[in-house]
């Protein structure tokens, strides 16, 4: 009613009834229950957990992902090997294969215990030290799978890493390039240049080592954007069908980069390969591990959360029994 007013001013959350309160109330109030029902306030605070919850995952996934393509990017270069990756083929990554799961991850219902946590502190910042080494940790092995599967193509198909990293001086008239024999399956390497074979824009080791680079870095985003359904928790206590928006979200990039493989016109403007059946069991044993590193790290920040909640109770317990004193 309208004596109500100074209080509702006075408290830390004046709460004023929408349908029965007076307009006096209403405008003293910093929160307004539109059907005067008090549960609303629980579902409001779980939904607003839920979207905070949902954003850390969203830019989770982006910047350990970014991270990967970086640290891939960065390291080939460094080491003076062809590039992994071709810019057409890093626009398909992050225009095509990343905006749909990243866009799913906004619809991850809230965590089984979301309203059993004690409220955050209001001042923590949304990137922390840990999750910033999280995303450090993960994008990491992005980065170290892609480039691996990339070099054990090339070593696979006789390609040594002294001549990687010398690739740029492939001459097969050079007395240290003559004995230069690549192989690739289904070309007649004896009637190609064994420099544009291994090292050419259109030279079939160096298309397949891409396309296997490019396909394990997709896999890898995929399984991290079904592990994102819930931040903290493993896979088998929350799963991914759980939000089906994300079931969704990786189906349809997963079916864009299958079609774009088996597409001929298509994958030869992206200077990519059609893959086997072996190449795809080896996109599996290099992709597959993320899972592995994803549920660790989530491991982790369960056990620093647990930490940092009792070390907050014991300080609230301290603060209480000091003024008792």
């Amino acid at each position: 009613g309208v004596n109500d007013a100074p209080a509702l001013k006075q408290a830390a959350i004046g709460i004023a009834m929408g349908i029965s309160g007076t307009e006096v109330a209403k405008e003293a109030a910093d929160m307004i229950l539109a059907d005067d029902n008090f549960a609303t306030i629980v579902a409001a605070v779980e939904e607003g957990r839920s979207i905070y919850s949902n954003m850390k995952a969203f830019i989770r996934y982006l910047i350990s992902s970014n991270i990967g393509e970086v640290a891939s990017i960065f390291v080939t270069a460094l080491l003076g090997l062809p590039e992994g990756l071709i810019p057409v083929q890093l626009l398909w990554v992050n225009l095509v294969t990343d905006g749909p799961p990243a866009t799913a991850l906004g619809f991850n219902p809230p965590d089984p215990d979301a309203m059993s946590r004690p409220p955050r502190d209001p001042t923590a910042p949304i990137l922390t030290p840990w999750l910033l080494a999280r995303y450090a940790i993960t994008g990491s092995y992005v980065g170290f799978a892609t480039i691996r599967v990339f070099l054990d193509e090339f070593a696979k198909s006789g390609v040594s890493p002294k001549r990687l990293r010398n690739w740029a001086s492939c001459d097969v008239g050079s007395p240290d390039w003559a004995d230069f024999a690549p192989f690739a399956a289904g070309v007649a390497t004896a009637e190609v240049d064994p420099c544009a074979l291994a090292f050419g824009a259109h030279g079939a080791v160096k298309a397949t080592a891409q396309t296997l680079s490019l396909s394990t870095l997709v896999a890898m985003e995929m399984l991290k954007a079904l592990s994102a359904v819930s931040l903290d928790h493993s896979l088998l206590r929350v799963a991914p069908w759980a939000n089906p928006w994300l079931l969704g979200g990786v189906a349809l990039p997963v079916a864009l980069h299958v079609g774009l493989l088996y597409q001929p016109q298509l994958r030869s403007l992206f200077g990519l390969v059609a893959l086997d059946a072996e190449q795809w069991a080896t996109v599996a044993k290099f992709s597959l591990p993320i899972l592995l590193v994803e549920e660790a790290t989530k491991l982790l920040g369960r056990y620093l959360d647990d930490k940092e909640r009792r070390a907050r109770v014991e300080a609230e317990a301290l603060r209480k029994s000091g003024r008792a004193a």
